[in-house]
């Protein structure tokens, strides 16, 4: 299902909820730290979705994922539900959060080391993996084809010798939290959907310092790299105006 044309009231109420999602992440950024449990971390963002007026979008699907936000450590790459683990330092977490407000979702992800500066190859997984995000923000304008924001987000994972996951790619959203067009993080110039303004898309690079196979653990949720190598997410809201691009999802004091 693609989303139709967008209200303008709509187009405001993913514009405030992408201010809470950013507000929320940044504040879960502040909060991580060694020796936090992520049943404690679950809490904390149920307790801010609920404080700032919106919604869990993960408890409002048909079919319930088991927390209101995705923590992958290490190896882990997307869709973790949070568990009985507790974060140490120099664990890679990426958390992937989507809420619903006023009707209209908006999602965005990103990941970090925990309780301490980045370095080596690391540094150049996180650093690279968000530059491609960006790259790919920079592609979008009404004219555009979701094939420019493909190839700009793959040419800089290329460039970065990172492991580009296929399996697992962007998407629209609104009034439901996965819509079309997919936008994968591959792919060619000039080619794919086109984009209109007031279309609102996620672009989110996945990528690893192995190989890019990844496979769904036993609790049938968690994706994981395959060769177990660290892997990276960090993913926006995006919406097409009349002259390019407004991110959704980036915070702002």
């Amino acid at each position: 299902m693609r989303d139709s044309v967008k209200t303008i009231a709509q187009v405001q109420a993913m514009r405030e909820g992408g201010a809470i999602l950013a507000r929320i992440l940044k504040e879960l950024r502040e909060y991580t730290k060694p020796g936090l449990n992520e049943l404690e971390i679950n809490d904390l963002v149920a307790e801010k979705i609920k404080k700032y007026g919106a919604k869990a979008s993960y408890l409002e699907e048909e079919v319930k994922f088991p927390g209101v936000v995705c923590i992958s450590v290490n190896q882990e790459l997307v869709h973790s539900p949070p568990v009985d683990y507790v974060l140490e330092e120099g664990d890679k977490v990426s958390y992937d959060l989507t809420i619903k407000y006023k009707g209209m979702h908006t999602d965005s992800a990103f990941t970090m080391i925990v309780g301490r500066e980045l370095k080596g190859a690391e540094k150049q997984l996180l650093t690279v993996t968000e530059k491609s995000l960006y790259a790919g923000v920079e592609a979008v304008k009404p004219g555009a084809r979701i094939g420019d924001i493909s190839a700009a987000v793959e040419a800089v994972l290329s460039t970065g010798r990172l492991g580009i996951v296929r399996e697992y790619v962007g998407h629209g959203i609104g009034v439901r939290m996965h819509m079309l067009p997919n936008v994968p993080n591959y792919g060619t110039r000039g080619t794919g959907e086109m984009l209109k303004v007031g279309d609102t898309i996620c672009i989110e690079p996945m990528a690893s310092l192995g190989k890019e196979k990844t496979f769904v653990d036993d609790d049938g949720w968690t994706v994981s790299m395959k060769d177990g190598s660290l892997c990276a997410h960090f993913e926006h809201t995006v919406l097409v105006t009349d002259d390019g691009y407004e991110i959704l999802t980036l915070y702002s004091a």
